[in-house]
């Protein structure tokens, strides 16, 4: 019992497994070059899809070595407040509500809102 203290052990701050029979899955390092210099270094699976642009640490895209620049994709612009309510009601009928509110908070009927 006595030789199997864990004596001067740091239990829980290491791991008492080794790596022996362990097989690691094939993996293939990618390497990124961003435009400010930067080299980022990854390791992906074999079987994994590589991307061609990743995040740098100072924001920029950086580029997987020795491939090009993928086009960028058509995308819809995005829709603001306004071109959503425009769906629903036409100019006309917003100067009319605008119209009526106004005359009904210059009435008193209405309360100001901060």
């Amino acid at each position: 019992m006595a030789n199997r203290s864990l004596r001067g052990m740091r239990i829980g701050s290491h791991s008492m497994e080794t790596e022996e029979g362990v097989d690691f899955a094939p993996r293939l390092q990618a390497h990124y070059d961003c435009p400010n210099g930067h080299t980022i270094i990854l390791p992906f699976s074999v079987e994994a899809d590589v991307p061609v642009v990743w995040e740098c640490r100072c924001g920029t895209e950086a580029l997987l070595r020795d491939a090009s620049k993928p086009e960028l994709k058509a995308g819809k612009p995005p829709r603001t407040h306004w071109d959503m309510l425009l769906e629903r009601r036409t100019v006309n009928e917003l100067q009319e509500l605008l119209d009526e509110r106004l005359d009904l908070l210059r009435a008193g009927k209405l309360r100001r809102s901060a």
